[in-house]
């Protein structure tokens, strides 16, 4: 059975300014998302899902399904406010949806095969997807999962601070815990560090951190549910919490449920948070195009 890819999208993207999910950054104005649709095909992947708001539904498929049309399968899950279909009998009022653990929570009806989980807006690189992909079809089951790990001072933006999900790797090559940084920066004299609570805490430029490429099987879906029923009772009134996916990783190793195997990638991550990353981005695929990994027009 061949893997799926779950596309994480519903995002607004306050601090872009614009939807960057649909920005165009290649040669043809394709988007960060076509480039990791293309490395998955070439990696063996079998489906797309696109986790988006319902609302951003006509514009995806006007986008999306034309070009892909006869080369992967597609299909969307919508990220909704309702919690009733998660046996949550309340309401609570909110700016934004509940994060991205919720939103993977979402595809529980929809996905029913091993799957990896990426950010609309983060460049992962092909390498990145075909270690996933053998991953997925070789080693994924329900108490073993994975991420690819990236190396922090790699992953930064130079225009403000990012989020980052900062893992502690034993020598077997296992996370034994995560935590999710939402401050992330680099210092004047180029190093890392995050600040929580006003301070500021170092981090060596060489730790590893999870860019949002998760591997798993339909086995989270359960894993998952009861701890977002925790996560709302104990969050109703914070509009602001969300439920990570680092969350449900850190429950799940803490608890001996599963265990997470971080797969080292020789692959360049770049991402866009902010609209001064706009062309940074843009010059790197241009590099890549120029250097024949990608060619000028993906789907020509």
């Amino acid at each position: 059975m061949k893997p799926t890819l779950l596309i994480l999208a519903a995002g607004m993207a306050s601090r872009y300014g614009s939807m960057k999910q649909v920005d165009g950054f290649g040669p043809n104005g394709e988007t960060i998302i076509d480039y990791s649709i293309y490395d998955a095909i070439r990696a063996g992947f079998g489906k797309v899902s696109f986790i988006i708001r319902e609302e951003f539904l006509d514009n995806f498929k006007g986008i999306f399904e034309p070009k892909l049309q006869g080369k992967i399968e597609t299909d969307y899950v919508f990220q909704r406010f309702d919690l009733k279909p998660f046996g949550i009998d309340k309401t609570v009022e909110r700016a934004k949806p509940w994060g991205t653990a919720h939103a993977v929570l979402a595809a529980r009806n929809q996905v029913k095969e091993p799957f990896c989980v990426i950010n609309a807006d983060d460049f992962y690189g092909y390498d990145s997807f075909e270690k996933m992909a053998k991953f997925l079809t070789t080693e994924a089951s329900g108490d073993t999962y994975s991420l690819v790990g990236y190396q922090i001072d790699k992953t930064l933006s130079d225009y403000g601070s990012v989020s980052r999900g900062v893992c502690k790797v034993n020598d077997a090559g296992d996370m034994v815990e995560i935590n999710e940084r939402t401050e992330v920066y680099f210092t004047a004299g180029g190093g890392v560090a995050y600040k929580e609570n006003g301070e500021e805490h170092p981090l060596p430029n060489d730790t590893r951190v999870s860019m949002n490429f998760w591997g798993f099987t339909p086995e989270v879906f359960a894993q998952s549910e009861d701890m977002f029923k925790r996560f709302v009772d104990a969050n109703e009134h914070n509009p602001k919490a969300e439920f990570f996916i680092p969350l449900v990783a850190d429950e799940l190793i803490k608890t001996g449920t599963a265990s997470f195997k971080v797969i080292p990638t020789a692959s360049k991550w770049f991402g866009v948070t902010y609209k001064e990353d706009k062309p940074i981005v843009q010059a790197s695929i241009s590099k890549l195009v120029a250097d024949g990994v990608y060619p000028e027009n993906l789907w020509s």
